[in-house]
Formats: structure tokens, C-alpha cells, sequence
């Protein structure tokens, strides 16, 4: 995720964490009585995201939505494993009327508590058993509402609608196992009023229309965390193309083209900003594909809509969501869109195993911004590291807490701490002095065998520092912990 002022304008089974008693029997079959699944599947900071006992695998979405009334409906089957012997298991859901709920075509029960559907089935979900869940739901999703982020997860639009946000975003449209831990491959099928497009991750695989509305089917292969699935609905632009083997979809509101973002100066419009940036993205793919290793998926792209109050970009798998505010000069929009396909590697591909390790995410994709200024011949890593080391605490006055006393490893749940500029910025200095001690050499061995080697896993900093110091041969215990759990301005050298 990238928020304004936060670019640099310088210039796996999935199981809870309480396991059970219970052994396998001869027949690989837990002995015991089967048991509900956890509520949530561990994590730290938000302990009722996500759930225990099952790995989804896939979820496929066919959906319709109206932007007559606002009204979402359709069924979402979840398919997926036991990874333990279950009784009963939830699923993250916000807000939408439930209207049935089966599980392998046999009808189930249901309950709800706050944000948990707890579905339970006619006969147990045993160990190692496949099964799928299908919920049919409607109504209005809610635009949740943040005091530092604003607005973000579904958006209204004038003509339709918008999903993007983190971390708890995907319980509000669509049933889920709502963590990143638990990824899965996801097919959207979309139908909208004629005329409009219905837009989201991976492939367009088909459109069809009858009776007055369009159904767009979208299939995301690689499998994904469910804050990063993606809807657009509206009147877009849609542009298809290739460029070294990488399928591109880019969906761009019209009316931004003659959107000025800066009516005091000559400057060009937010279009023409927009056009020039997003036909950078194959150029900035490459770029970054000699640092990290080779793009991690099949396609690409980008949405671009005109959503008031959205003061976000995020990095929706294959098809990042840009706010338009970022698009006010051509360089805040070619970092906007470096930082959010440098997160295909880093926060996608390789995904958080728990929201406390978000500078992994952050860090990398700021870090990704001094590169390319590197390359534009407009900035250097070493020179951003020393401008922020020497001006970081008036550069951010107006953030809290002050930006040397938070602790990047482990920042905290609320948004003003898990989003602060520290992450971001004090994230990519971490990976600057790593570099400074490990040297050139080792450094970029180590930030690509990152993302080779753990690609299409949940990570954490333990793992990252333990990669670090094997590929370097270094302790650097002390230089982690400076950086990333200590609240002062780290000592140089």
C-alpha cells in the first residue's frame, strides 16, 4: 500500500495456533471427537481474523451487482481441506444478509456473531477431507471508515463500485478464511448493467451479455491473499496488451482525462500522467526483475478510478488499485506504480505470515522507489537514506508517534502505527544499513533469494534476518534490532 505523501517525491497448510490433542489413528483419521475450528487463525494483532481447521484452495465468486441500488448478490464456494477433524467452521463475513449456505450440495446450518459465519455441516469435515462451502448472500456492502486511511474496502462510485483496503477488507464483500496466511487462487465472474465493465484480478477470460447485463470473468491462478482480490465496476477504459510474455489489463475512468490535479501550474492533466506512468509498467517489471528475480505471475495491469476520498494505492494481486491524487506530476506517478509492482514480489508473492511483520511488505516496496530513482539518474538509495537519517523527524512532524520511536518489526494493530511513515521509510533504511554492512554483493543475493526462494509463502523478520545472516555469514542480531525494534534514531556505524 502506498498513501499520499508516503511515495517519495525526493527529488502451506494454514492451521490455528492452539493445536489439538487428538492423534491419528491407523487409518490417518484424528482420533476424538470432531470439534469446531478455531474462530481465528493466530494472528497476534487482529485474533479474529482469519480461521482454524481447513485450507482454502480456491474461491470462486459469481456475482451481480447493481449500481441502481448498490446491492451485491451471489454465491461464493469455498473449496478447500480439513486440517483437522471438524464439527463446525467460520468464515470472516461482515454485514451481508446470508441467504443459504451448503456444504458439497447438502444443505448446512449457520449462525453468526460480529464478523463470524460459523457454518456447521450435516455430517464432520474429517482430517484431510476436500470439501466445498457455498454461501449465497445480498445487500449493500459497507465502506468501512478509517480515521488515518479515510475511507477504503468497498467503495460506492458514481457509477458503480471499487474494492481495495487492508487488512480486514474481503469479509465485507465476499465470505473467507480472511488472513494472508491462508492463500488461494480466486475466480471472479462479475455482471454488470450493459455498458458497463466488471474488472478484477489475474485473466479476462470471457464476457457475455444477455437480458441487459454483461458477465465478465476474471481467473487468478496463482494463488493469493484475500485483501489483495480486486472488483471495479463502472465505465472504464479497458486496455489489453502483452509485452514479454506478461498479459496486461489496465482500467482507467475516462473522466480522469481531464482531471486537473494542479490547476496553478501549466502542468499536464491527470490522464495524460496516468497513460504516460502505466505505460511504464512493462519497462519498471523488467527493472525490478533484475533485482528480484523474475515477475511472479502471468499478468498484470492496474485500475485507476475516480473515487473521492480514496487516498490510497494498494497492491491488488496483478492489477494494482491507484488513487488519482497520485497523479498530479509524471514522477509521483512512476513511483506510485514502482512501489505497488515491487509488492507483486514482496507482499503478494511472498505474503506476511502475521500483520506485525508489515515492514517486510513496506520497506521492500520503498526501497524499490530509491532504486528507480537510482536508475532516472535522480536520486541514490545511500542519498535517501541520509536525507531521511538527518531529516526524518521534521520531514514527518505531523505524524504519531514521532517517527524514530516506533518499532517497525513489531509497530502495533492500529492503523496510525501499522501504516505510520516509519514503516515504510525506516523499513527501507533497515534494508539500506543491511546493505551497508553485508555489502553490494551480498545484499543482492540476499533480496532475491528472498523472493525466489520463499515465493508463494507466508513469511516473518525471523526468517528474513535468518536468511541474511546465512547468505552473508554475518550475526546481525545487533544491527536488526536496532533498526527494527528499538525506539531512538539507531547510531551509524
Amino acid at each position: 500500500m502506498a498513501r499520499w505523501g508516503f511515495v517519495l517525491l525526493t527529488s502451506s497448510d494454514v492451521v490455528g495456533l492452539a493445536p489439538g490433542t487428538a492423534g491419528a489413528d491407523d487409518h490417518g483419521r484424528w482420533s476424538g471427537e470432531p470439534t469446531p475450528g478455531a474462530p481465528g487463525i493466530g494472528d497476534p494483532y487482529y485474533p479474529l481474523d482469519g480461521n482454524g481447521g481447513y485450507d482454502v484452495a480456491h474461491y470462486d465468486l459469481d456475482l451481480r451487482y447493481d449500481p441502481a441500488t448498490d446491492v451485491l448478490s451471489g454465491t461464493a464456494t469455498i473449496e478447500a481441506t480439513a486440517t483437522e477433524d471438524l464439527s463446525a467452521l467460520n468464515l470472516d463475513f461482515e454485514g451481508l444478509e446470508v441467504r443459504s449456505v451448503t456444504v458439497d450440495g447438502r444443505p448446512a446450518t449457520w449462525s453468526r456473531d460480529g464478523g463470524e459465519l460459523t457454518v456447521t455441516p450435516d455430517r464432520p469435515l474429517w482430517h484431510d477431507r476436500e470439501f466445498a462451502v457455498a454461501v449465497t448472500y445480498d445487500g449493500v456492502p459497507a465502506t468501512i471508515e478509517d480515521p488515518l486511511l479515510g475511507q477504503s474496502g468497498f467503495f460506492h462510485t458514481d457509477d458503480g463500485a471499487l474494492v481495495a483496503g487492508q487488512p480486514d477488507v474481503a469479509a465485507t464483500w465476499f465470505p473467507a478464511n480472511d488472513h494472508p496466511l491462508d492463500a488461494a487462487s480466486v475466480a471472479v465472474a462479475i455482471a454488470v448493467p450493459e455498458g458497463l465493465e466488471g474488472v478484477s484480478n489475474g485473466a479476462l477470460e470471457d464476457t457475455s451479455t444477455h437480458d441487459g447485463w454483461t458477465t465478465w470473468s476474471w481467473d487468478a491462478q496463482e494463488p493469493m491473499a484475500t485483501y489483495l482480490v480486486t472488483l471495479a465496476v463502472g465505465e472504464f477504459d479497458l486496455r489489453a496488451y502483452e509485452a514479454d510474455g506478461i498479459r496486461y489489463w489496465d482500467a482507467v475512468d475516462p473522466t480522469l482525462a481531464e482531471l486537473d490535479l494542479a490547476p496553478a501550474t501549466e502542468g499536464p492533466l491527470a490522464g495524460e500522467v496516468i497513460d504516460a506512468a502505466l505505460a511504464r509498467q512493462p519497462e519498471v517489471i523488467e527493472f525490478l526483475a533484475e533485482s528480484f528475480g523474475p515477475y511472479p505471475f502471468s499478468t498484470a495491469g492496474a485500475i485507476v478510478d475516480n473515487v473521492p476520498g480514496m487516498g490510497f494505492a494498494l497492491e491488488t494481486q496483478t492489477r494494482p488499485v491507484y488513487a488519482p491524487g497520485f497523479f498530479a506530476d509524471p514522477l509521483s506517478g512512476d513511483l506510485v506504480v514502482v512501489h505497488e509492482l515491487a509488492h507483486q514480489w514482496y507482499g503478494d508473492s511472498v505474503r506476511l505470515g502475521a500483520w506485525q511483520h508489515i515492514w517486510l511488505n513496506e520497506g521492500f516496496a520503498t526501497y524499490a522507489e530509491w532504486l528507480w530513482l537510482e536508475r532516472e539518474g535522480l536520486s541514490t538509495p545511500q542519498a535517501e537514506f541520509d536525507r531521511l537519517y538527518a531529516n526524518a523527524d521534521t520531514l514527518f512532524a505531523g505524524s504519531e508517534p514521532p517517527f524514530w520511536t516506533v518499532l517497525v518489526g513489531d509497530p502495533g494493530p492500529e492503523t496510525a502505527l501499522l501504516f505510520h511513515p516509519a514503516v515504510y521509510q525506516r523499513g527501507a533504511m533497515t534494508l539500506h544499513a543491511l546493505r551497508q554492512v553485508v555489502g553490494d554483493t551480498a545484499f543482492s543475493q540476499i533480496v532475491e533469494e528472498w523472493a525466489t526462494s520463499r515465493a508463494g509463502e507466508a513469511v516473518t523478520t525471523e526468517e528474513f534476518t535468518a536468511l541474511a545472516e546465512e547468505l552473508s555469514g554475518r550475526d546481525l542480531d545487533d544491527l536488526f534490532q536496532a533498526w527494527l525494534y528499538t525506539p531512538e534514531r539507531p547510531p551509524l556505524g
